[in-house]
């Protein structure tokens, strides 16, 4: 491949080196140099190789658009430390590998982008450096890694994972227990209308459909239910909602729930007492009720973590909610230089707030639940949190799965956990249930309210929870192999030790032959599957509640079943 290197300072020397291949996996590193130190303009390595065998692209933050695209519009992954990750792939029409690439360097802004071309047929690339303005730099390295071995588009995803683990310096936090067990969150069944009393029921009436733990959102800091920040900075409980807040997590905790809380990390409104303060070390000018708060000074880092500290210290929270933390942006005079501030790179004062966050809260509780959310994942993120949930996506089957699958793939052992699930209780169980098949491969988060819900949703929500929990070590803890990226997965199987669990959601023929037990949830709209390689296997079909509507052997090699929407096939 021939590399063309574009942009950057007025007399900035730029270059590639090191460049070393093994096993269909080239690997070079790239070095900026300015004579003086100063804000690095973007620059572009940019090269081409002919569109053979290319068929979409795969990338962990575009949703929609998964085909190639042309060079005069082409597909884009921006990452850096909080929003995203440096890896984009494409993808052959059977779902191998044709190129992977990577960067070594998870914070600083970046974007990777590829393109047909329409006069040679040939797919355009750029690596571009710098996407962001960042604090004055006098050099700076990273790695490119670039992989086109032949092999499933989703273990050139894997290794690139374990090369960030390993070889990069982003060593993972460690996963507690409870991070990896399903979930109420309160977010789209209270929003900010939080009742003390109500949530308590509400939380007996989750642990016995088998949740764990709760997550206190929005809410409780404001008396304002207009959904807005403007009261977010000041973290003072509001107690005409919640009159003592550690006797409300005490309570919490005797229905045998853990409990987390929201905070809005970035945020500080003009409504708070506290704004005023703070007005001279915010991050944006661009606002109207809420500002972003710069971490580069140690004042507004510790004051942040005090807050953190006192809800798992002082109220007894089991963890935190971080939310928003992808708000930390250069602009307007934030750009210019402090002398006040003891980080000049953003992303070194995120990654310390986190670090300094994180390493605080584990002294006081080891076992400390702290989730992320989509977009702010990646390797960085994955060293502070042990939770990434997809982002908002409200009553969305297709689009939760999507970000579990995708989340899946880029992290590693950390828990994946789905956006809250919820639905309209006027539904068929059928249509509540198709959100359920849909996060299967994920730890559940519900957020419908479970008082008053109709009898046969409540069945149903406790089946599928009880089935999760019996098989979430293949669930969560198998290997993850989803079919057709461009169809948003048609088909998605995890499998450990001779076991799998497959989800069809367009696709429904399945190959059972390489495993002695298998399970198919038919989430798709085919009211029968079709299974290959069981013959003379025994099987049992359920529905959506768990009720048993047939059984028998399978005959032939190929065998059509019927199966209720959202119910199941056991095989073996």
């Amino acid at each position: 491949m021939d590399f063309t290197i574009t942009g950057g300072n007025e007399g900035a020397k730029i270059y590639l080196d090191n460049e070393r291949e093994k096993d269909g996996i080239l690997l070079f590193d790239v070095h900026m140099m300015l004579e003086n130190a100063a804000v690095p303009e973007q620059f572009c390595i940019s090269y081409s190789i002919p569109h053979i065998d290319t068929y979409s692209v795969w990338s962990p933050s575009i949703r929609a658009e998964r085909h190639l695209g042309p060079n005069w519009k082409k597909r884009t992954t921006e990452s850096r430390l909080a929003s995203w990750m440096p890896i984009h792939a494409l993808v052959s029409a059977t779902g191998k590998n044709r190129m992977t690439v990577a960067l070594s360097d998870a914070k600083t802004p970046c974007s990777l982008r590829s393109g047909e071309c329409e006069e040679d047929a040939c797919i355009q690339w750029e690596i571009n450096f710098f996407t962001v303005p960042v604090a004055p730099l006098k050099e700076y390295t990273a790695t490119v890694r670039i992989d086109t071995r032949k092999i499933p588009y989703y273990d050139a995803i894997y290794d690139t994972v374990t090369w960030w683990e390993k070889e990069c310096g982003y060593a993972p936090a460690y996963v507690p227990e409870h991070a990896k067990l399903p979930m109420n969150s309160l977010w789209y069944s209270y929003h900010q209308q939080l009742d003390v009393e109500d949530i308590i029921k509400e939380c007996k009436l989750s642990k016995a459909l088998g949740m764990d733990t709760v997550i206190v959102d929005d809410g409780w800091q404001t008396d304002d239910n207009n959904r807005g920040y403007q009261f977010c900075g000041d973290w003072e409980v509001a107690p005409s909602k919640i009159p003592d807040m550690k006797e409300f997590v005490a309570r919490i905790h005797e229905t045998g729930m853990k409990v987390m809380l929201w905070f809005a990390v970035p945020f500080i409104g003009i409504g708070t007492k506290n704004f005023e303060r703070f007005s001279d070390k915010i991050l944006d000018q661009s606002g109207k009720t809420r500002f972003s708060l710069d971490p580069r000074y140690k004042e507004v880092r510790e004051y942040l973590i005090g807050f953190y500290t006192k809800a798992v210290g002082e109220w007894g929270f089991d963890g935190l909610k971080l939310d928003f933390i992808d708000r930390f942006v250069l602009k307007g005079s934030s750009l210019e230089f402090d002398a006040r501030r003891d980080y000049h790179s953003l992303e070194d004062a995120v990654d310390a707030l986190m670090i300094e966050t994180s390493e605080a809260l584990r002294k006081i509780n080891p076992e400390v639940l702290i989730e992320f959310r989509q977009t702010y994942v990646g390797p960085a993120i994955r060293k502070y949190g042990n939770m990434l949930r997809v982002g908002d996506c409200p009553n969305d089957a297709i689009l939760n799965r999507q970000g579990i699958v995708n989340l899946r793939l880029t992290s590693g052992n950390t828990a994946v956990h789905s956006d809250m699930v919820m639905w309209n209780r006027e539904d068929t169980v059928e249509g509540a249930a198709v959100q359920l098949a849909n996060i299967l491969y994920s730890v559940p988060q519900i957020s419908v309210k479970l008082d008053g819900l109709p009898e046969d949703h409540k069945k149903m929500l406790a089946f599928y929870l009880s089935f999760w929990r019996e098989h979430r070590d293949v669930l969560i803890e198998g290997k993850l192999l989803a079919a057709n990226p461009e169809s948003v997965y048609s088909q998605v199987c995890s499998q450990k030790d001779g076991k799998a669990i497959f989800t069809v959601y367009t696709d429904g023929i399945v190959d059972c032959a390489p495993y002695s037990k298998v399970i198919v949830v038919n989430s798709s709209r085919h009211s029968a599957l079709i299974l290959k390689g069981a013959d003379q296997k025994s099987y049992r079909v359920l529905d959506c509640m768990g009720n048993e509507v047939e059984k028998g052997s399978v005959q032939g090699s190929l065998c059509e079943i019927e199966v209720p929407f959202c119910g199941m096939v056991e095989v073996e």
